[in-house]
């Protein structure tokens, strides 16, 4: 649908990608990856066309439609959130208002035999067909499911948006964009205001409903459940994977050393052609094979390695004593603000050395819990203890606002830095992408990412034996959450952490707290075992036990009941019946299409057979300095994505005749 050809993008005279080249087809999910700074957000911006190249071009068919949500968006509050994920319908409400008017104009008329008159009637039959055929009468629901599907209650609907936060309102965009069914939709950043039940919400809408997706996420289990195909942007250039994000991983780690051991042999062949001219150089009988050897060396191709960050380390939180064996105990323990109850009767004893996780929609009252023990919310009812000793580092939602505007990144860390850790400041820094310079900026002039990454970096110095993180990983990249992920598996304290992050709390956490419906329920176990217990795979979207497969499937038959009664009201009983000669004819073209795809499935099976043997050549010593076999890798790479492609349309036609057939 999109076709991206020899793209180039510069700032200051510095390309920050050129000569990207790649198509975006019907039901491609990518995900758009590379590390911080790489061009990600820009080439989402060129691609909806808010931005424009350097050079190269970005081809969109006219009929093609393109939904985009920024990370960041200014959002208007003069609507209920009702009126305004209606916006998505608004060309609905349009065709409405023509047909009430020509159905006025009708009323009032009398000359029923004029030519003006008939006229006028094919018109409104014409509008009411195509409000009908558009869900004009039935969007509401479809509105309810995805809001409700996107974490807001019934309540909430009539409720003017003014009064929700940022990430609620974002959700609110997120749903009219989903609303209106783009045929190319571009995310950045989606989850960062999700909670885990509005991701998984997400995750099946993207995966079974949406047209072609290209995505930027840090949530790697969103980007395995989503994407089939990875777009990496790496050294100005593009490398491209039909896999997901984890297989991805796995091929670019397979690749880079195959790279680095070409070039490691490459290095060996040039080094010994430089001593041998540099020691034959000025001898007669040899000058024909020292020319010879120049003209080698001129023509060689160099081999580039992929770049790869090596700035990561190894962190460690520092412990500074032992606590008492129960750093905290609740005893029905209940918070109201006024009528409404947050929770009530939360009893729980988190053990010295646990490391649990506090999960549920958001407003459900995780953060009113942390905030009660940490003393920041008093009046509270029941009985909440800490243990002897216990020595609190916290890390709130806003704790980027508390740091110290005045300073550079280098000094708020070096205020808290003690002992040998001091020697280490930047390199911990380069850790979390305050490398060079970066490290010499004041605090006042950095984005609210920059500034969460900064207070991360503080908390991870502080000598304390109890950490409570709420929503720690929002603005950290891959590298980074692991970088935090190590440092809090590694710490010998306790351990609360409020997050969404799926694939974060994977490993780390032993036992999951629930939040919902003014209760805190405990889960022994890690996230995914909680998730499978709660058969949150496929969430209650309606709130009656309406499960999403079967809500899909549901709306399948009604709009082929639909779509069969419409046929027989314009055409009769003929419309919506093949004759014997038409469905022989589909046959024959249902055949046809299978044994394209049985070919194309061969011939993709043959080149990655070809592949395979080729790739075994190139992992030896001998075969990763023959420049041939790279020759030959790109060629079949070329045939496999032809084939692909190729496999792709044949598939999509053959579904859609299966599915007239089926109509």
């Amino acid at each position: 649908m999109i076709s991206v050809e020899g793209l180039k993008v510069e700032f200051n005279a510095t390309p920050l990608f050129e000569d990207v080249s790649y198509v975006i087809n019907k039901k491609d999910r990518i995900a758009l990856v590379g590390k911080n700074g790489a061009g990600k957000s820009t080439m989402l911006k060129i691609l909806a066309g808010l931005q424009q190249p350097t050079a190269g071009t970005v081809a969109v068919p006219r009929d093609c439609t393109i939904g985009y949500l920024p990370q960041v968006m200014k959002l208007a509050d003069s609507r209920t959130v009702m009126q305004e994920a209606e916006q998505a319908f608004a060309h609905i409400h349009e065709m409405q208002a023509d047909i009430d008017r020509i159905n006025g104009e009708l009323a009032e008329r009398t000359d029923y035999e004029s030519e003006d008159y008939q006229k006028l009637i094919e018109r409104f039959t014409h509008l009411n067909d195509r409000f009908l055929m558009m869900g004009g009468t039935n969007y509401q629901a479809e509105i309810e499911r995805t809001l409700q599907g996107l974490g807001f209650e019934r309540t909430d609907f009539d409720r003017p948006t003014s009064e929700f936060s940022g990430g609620w309102r974002m959700r609110i965009e997120l749903a009219k964009l989903l609303l209106q069914r783009p045929d190319v939709l571009l995310l950045d950043e989606p989850t960062n205001h999700l909670d885990i039940e509005s991701i998984q919400w997400l995750e099946q809408f993207l995966a079974t409903r949406a047209n072609a997706v290209v995505l930027v996420s840090h949530d790697r289990a969103f980007l395995n459940n989503v994407t089939t195909r990875t777009i990496e942007i790496s050294c100005g250039h593009i490398y491209d994977y039909k896999v997901k994000y984890d297989d991805f991983v796995r091929l670019r780690k397979e690749r880079r050393e195959q790279q680095l051991r070409a070039y490691e042999n490459q290095q060996k062949q040039i080094e010994d052609t430089e001593a041998f001219i540099e020691r034959f150089r000025y001898k007669a009988t040899k000058a024909v094979q020292v020319q010879s050897r120049i003209k080698q060396l001129a023509k060689l191709e160099r081999i580039e390695v992929d770049e790869e960050d090596t700035s990561a380390l190894r962190l460690k939180f520092t412990c500074s004593s032992r606590s008492g064996n129960y750093p905290v105990i609740c005893e029905n323990v209940a918070k109201a603000y006024g009528d409404h109850v947050v929770f009530h009767d939360v009893n729980l004893t988190i053990n010295r050395g646990e490391k649990v996780a506090f999960v549920g929609k958001n407003g459900e009252g995780k953060s009113t819990l942390v905030k009660c023990i940490m003393g920041e919310i008093t009046d509270y009812t029941g009985r909440l203890t800490l243990g002897h000793n216990v020595q609190i580092g916290y890390f709130a939602q806003n704790q980027a606002q508390l740091l110290d505007e005045n300073l550079t990144v280098f000094d708020t860390i070096d205020r808290v830095a003690v002992g040998d850790i001091r020697t280490r400041i930047r390199d911990i820094l380069g850790a979390f992408m305050f490398g060079g310079e970066a490290s010499e900026k004041k605090v006042r002039v950095l984005s609210g990412g920059e500034r969460t990454r900064l207070a991360m970096i503080k908390l991870l110095l502080e000598p304390v034996n109890f950490l409570i993180l709420d929503e720690p990983t929002n603005h950290l990249d891959m590298r980074s959450k692991d970088v935090l992920k190590d440092a809090i598996r590694d710490f010998d304290g306790t351990v609360i952490i409020v997050s969404h992050d799926r694939d974060f709390l994977d490993g780390l956490a032993t036992k999951v707290y629930e939040f919902g419906g003014g209760l805190v329920k405990e889960h022994l176990g890690g996230i995914y075992d909680f998730l499978r217990s709660k058969n949150s795979a496929a969430p209650d979207l309606l709130g009656n036990g309406e499960r999403l497969d079967a809500l899909f499937l549901d709306k399948g038959k009604a709009k082929s009941a639909e779509d069969a009664a419409s046929a027989k009201g314009n055409g009769g009983e003929k419309s919506a019946r093949l004759s014997y000669e038409e469905q022989k004819e589909r046959n024959k073209r249902l055949k046809k299409l299978e044994r394209r795809v049985a070919d194309c499935e061969a011939e993709i099976s043959e080149i990655e057979s070809a592949i395979a043997i080729l790739e075994a050549k190139m992992a030896t010593p001998e075969g990763a300095s023959d420049m041939s076999l790279y020759d030959r890798h790109q060629k079949l790479k070329a045939r496999l994505d032809a084939a692909m492609e190729e496999w792709d349309a044949a598939s999509t036609e053959l579904d859609a005749e299966k599915n007239g057939q089926t109509a």
